[in-house]
């Protein structure tokens, strides 16, 4: 992405931690405010969407930025679609522009494969307001031993060595930066049609698999609130707010 140059908050690297999203929570539950971002070399109980396991490997890249926002629950949930402009924008520095997609909700793609996940979690801050922690997980060095779904990493797509976790979070936490200062001024609107540029499956046939529910349509794109809008066969558009999301074979 282009634009004004916006410093980041600052990093603090740990070698080993059972979760850099607990380690913020637990931050955060102590009255640290943020924004810092925290980066686990070694993460032995990662977590994704749902409460999945999340496996790092070593060499990938496992981070969580902490931060406090006035925004109410609803809005600063919205933070995740900043998290997956951002981690896009990682990607695009080592792989081809035109393989990197994102798919509904949060799920930054190389290859129509899913190489990172994002997890927000949030709660009611010391100082007032919701404390954030955007949970960032990428398959820079190796994909998964063990995934439910075909999963990607960049070695696959590149010749030269991976970046290191260091390396990758330099980059993730000057474009998150930047695109926290495009939500901020511009509101919601911006990032989603930013997000929609990178979108995976717009206009095909997908499967939502909700909680109570499998519904199949066609994905017409994102609604004000980040929802997925979904034409079913029969005419009716559902809002999809949370659930997983298929298309073809992903």
């Amino acid at each position: 992405m282009t634009g004004a140059s916006v410093e980041g908050p600052p990093v603090v690297v740990l070698d080993e931690i059972d979760s850099t999203n607990a380690e913020a929570r637990r931050r955060a539950e102590a009255g640290q405010a943020g924004p810092v971002w925290i980066v686990g070399l070694r993460q032995t109980a990662g977590r994704g969407r749902r409460g999945r396991a999340w496996e790092t490997g070593d060499g990938n890249l496992a981070a969580t930025l902490l931060l406090t926002t006035d925004k109410p629950p609803a809005e600063a949930a919205q933070v995740s679609f900043v998290a997956a402009l951002a981690v896009a924008d990682l990607l695009c520095a080592y792989v081809a522009e035109r393989l990197v997609s994102l798919k509904w909700p949060n799920d930054p793609m190389v290859g129509g494969l899913k190489i990172s996940g994002i997890l927000v979690e949030s709660g009611k801050s010391a100082t007032g307001g919701l404390w954030l922690a955007v949970g960032v997980g990428v398959n820079l060095a190796r994909k998964p031993i063990d995934s439910e779904r075909p999963a990607t990493a960049l070695p696959t797509w590149r010749a030269e060595p991976p970046p290191s976790p260091v390396e990758a979070i330099e980059i993730l936490a000057a474009s998150f930066a930047r695109w926290l200062d495009v939500w901020t001024r511009l509101g919601f609107p911006a990032i989603a049609n930013a997000w929609t540029a990178k979108a995976h499956g717009l206009g095909e046939p997908c499967t939502a698999r909700l909680s109570t529910e499998t519904i199949e349509g066609i994905a017409e794109g994102l609604d004000h609130d980040g929802a997925l809008r979904l034409r079913l066969a029969d005419g009716q558009l559902r809002r999809i707010t949370a659930g997983d999301v298929f298309f073809g074979a992903s």
